[in-house]
């Protein structure tokens, strides 16, 4: 059984975009490490956030890691583009991706850490496959449908991420359970508890303006 410390992931969907630059500060400043980027190109998921410049301006502002999250038709273009923008690791929809194992595959020879994401009607035994060759180095387990901030935490999503987690248990693979999608204070326990270690975070983070106390007390209620 994989043992993990726990780590925090603010999505900046939920962020002001205004003030972003200030926010990532502040964010780092609490002590959070990785943030979580949204990548929607409006074709594979209606919503459209923002792309590779931004991402390039972000990076000299901060030394947190850059986790893309890419919900765009064709993944596969980007990749080089992330990488030069300074992103640390890439989630491509099983969905999106024509040779799944061939982007993920082509993510890791970058230098970027690869990973697949499951919407909530994705099964994870088709990346069996992939999670022997240990190409996956991350399964994002999406709790909410993609594509937009602030929906509610999907119940079924606690069985699918102890499931996911004992899978890979029992098979020695080795991946990080990773979950997104209407997490707050209320179910993050739970979430943890099912087994997972990365937990992205947008508007429980963001609300009020109030960041460092909102990190405070995820880290308090998880004894981070």
């Amino acid at each position: 059984m994989m043992k993990m410390t726990v780590v925090l992931s603010p999505s900046i969907l939920a962020a002001d975009f205004s003030c972003l630059a200030d926010d990532v500060k502040r964010l780092e400043q609490s002590g959070i490490k990785d943030l979580h980027l949204d990548v929607m190109d409006g074709h594979f998921v209606s919503n459209i956030t923002f792309g590779i410049d931004l991402i390039k301006h972000l990076r000299p502002k901060t030394k947190m890691n850059f986790d893309a999250h890419l919900m765009v038709t064709n993944p596969d273009a980007l990749l080089n583009g992330l990488k030069e923008a300074g992103v640390n690791s890439v989630t491509v929809h099983v969905e999106a991706c024509k040779h799944l194992y061939h982007t993920v595959e082509t993510i890791n020879k970058l230098g970027m850490q690869g990973g697949v994401v499951l919407n909530p009607s994705t099964n994870f035994e088709s990346l069996k496959y992939m999670a022997e060759d240990n190409i996956i180095k991350k399964v994002l387990v999406m709790s909410v449908e993609p594509g937009f901030g602030g929906q509610a935490y999907l119940p079924m999503s606690t069985k699918k991420i102890k499931d996911l987690a004992n899978w890979r248990d029992e098979n020695n693979y080795n991946f990080i359970i990773q979950v997104d999608g209407g997490i707050n204070l209320n179910n993050i326990q739970t979430v943890v508890d099912a087994g997972a270690t990365d937990i992205v975070i947008g508007s429980s983070i963001f609300k009020h303006r109030e960041l460092e106390k909102n990190v405070a007390d995820f880290r308090k209620l998880l004894s981070l």
